[in-house]
């Protein structure tokens, strides 16, 4: 249908590779923030309670503001980072399968996904922030709320849904950095918490932007982290034979994940707007225009990675299930780890596991999320 589709809603589909790159990298692309929205005659979506609140993250921000941010944050997953944390990784993997193998022992199957694949990101997160372990399932059960004004187009009882958890993720948050501000420690957030009272006049405009950056970090590596892992064992169990071939060529790991990712991307859409009257793939664009980055559509591009419906673990394709440009997903090397240990275990530990069924996903357009996988050995 062309790399830019029209939207029935207005605005456009990207579904070419390359189109797909330049909107995500180019200059001429803004996230939709506060000064678009106020442009808008659709008052009511953009003025929700959650829409406005996710709008004050560094996802909906643009440069300078988005740039101060970020370089305030740094690397947050160098190699000394990620070295640092992969023996916690490796602990809560062999902890995580030994429940998975107890649950299969008792029933004969267990759902890999909520034992496992949602287990090990907030663990792992909730650790490097040093949040309270009994809070997990409470911040998990917020995040799968909130996502709902992410969504495409979302309903009015999915607004309503985000924003109540909204409400209690900024109470959470807000209560975090303000028990870090009295009790400071060595910890990620007393150290932002330090880095913005040395560039803000104030404590209040420190705390609102460190609360906005805890609870951003938080929310979005957990569901893309879990659906990540998920499609990935289910991508290798679905073809007879690969699971073995895999087992016996670990070296391959990092390609698996990466043909994963290519195949079926945690995220399937992403959205900009155009910063000036510009043209993309021979389409004029006016400003203000928004169009969808399709994600999952650029990947499957034959152009670019050719039997793109084929999952190879050899391929060595291109994909951009992380992004691009200035808002480069923060957590891609920490997902890359979670993935990487999960799958060398599971490859190590049950060598005969098998899928009972396809997955079940979450009705959603944007976040891909893998509610359960039924795996037995």
């Amino acid at each position: 249908m062309g790399d830019l589709v029209p939207a029935p809603w207005g605005g456009y589909l990207v579904t070419g590779y390359d189109a797909c790159n330049q909107v995500l990298r180019g200059r001429a692309w803004l996230v939709p923030d506060f000064a678009w929205q106020d442009r808008q005659a659709d008052t009511g979506r953009w003025q929700a309670v959650a829409t406005q609140e996710m709008s004050r993250t560094l996802s909906r921000l643009n440069a300078p503001d988005h740039t101060r941010q970020r370089h305030s944050l740094g690397n947050l997953f160098d190699r000394q980072t990620l070295e640092a944390v992969a023996p916690a990784v490796e602990a809560d993997v062999a902890g995580l399968l030994d429940r998975l193998a107890e649950r299969i022992r008792e029933d004969g199957e267990a759902d890999l996904a909520t034992v496992v694949s949602e287990r090990l990101p907030i663990n792992t997160v909730g650790r490097w922030l040093d949040i309270a372990p009994d809070d997990y399932d409470h911040i998990l059960e917020m995040t799968h709320n909130q996502v709902y004004a992410q969504e495409l187009l979302p309903t009015k009882s999915q607004l309503a849904t985000s924003e109540a958890a909204t409400v209690q993720l900024r109470r959470y948050f807000t209560d975090l950095v303000r028990e870090r501000r009295e009790n400071p420690g060595d910890d990620v957030v007393s150290g932002w918490i330090r880095t913005w009272d040395a560039l803000e006049s104030d404590r209040a405009s420190t705390d609102r932007i460190v609360y906005q950056l805890t609870m951003f970090v938080t929310i979005a590596s957990l569901e893309t982290t879990a659906t990540l892992m998920s499609s990935l064992v289910w991508s290798l169990l679905r073809s007879p034979g690969r699971w073995d071939w895999l087992r016996e060529r670990p070296e391959h790991i990092d390609d698996a994940i990466n043909e994963a990712l290519r195949y079926d991307p945690p995220i399937r859409l992403n959205s900009r707007v155009a910063a000036e009257d510009t043209v993309l793939s021979g389409v004029f664009v006016p400003k203000d225009t928004m169009v969808h980055v399709m994600y999952g559509a650029a990947a499957h591009d034959p152009r670019r990675n050719p039997a793109p419906h084929t999952f190879d673990i050899l391929r060595k394709g291109s994909h951009i299930a992380f992004g691009g440009g200035a808002h480069y997903c923060l957590g891609a090397g920490l997902a890359r780890l979670e993935a990487r240990t999960l799958l060398g275990q599971l490859l190590r530990r049950f060598p005969t596991l098998r899928a009972i069924s396809p997955p079940e996903y979450a009705s959603r357009m944007v976040f891909h999320r893998v509610t359960s996988l039924r795996v037995a050995a």
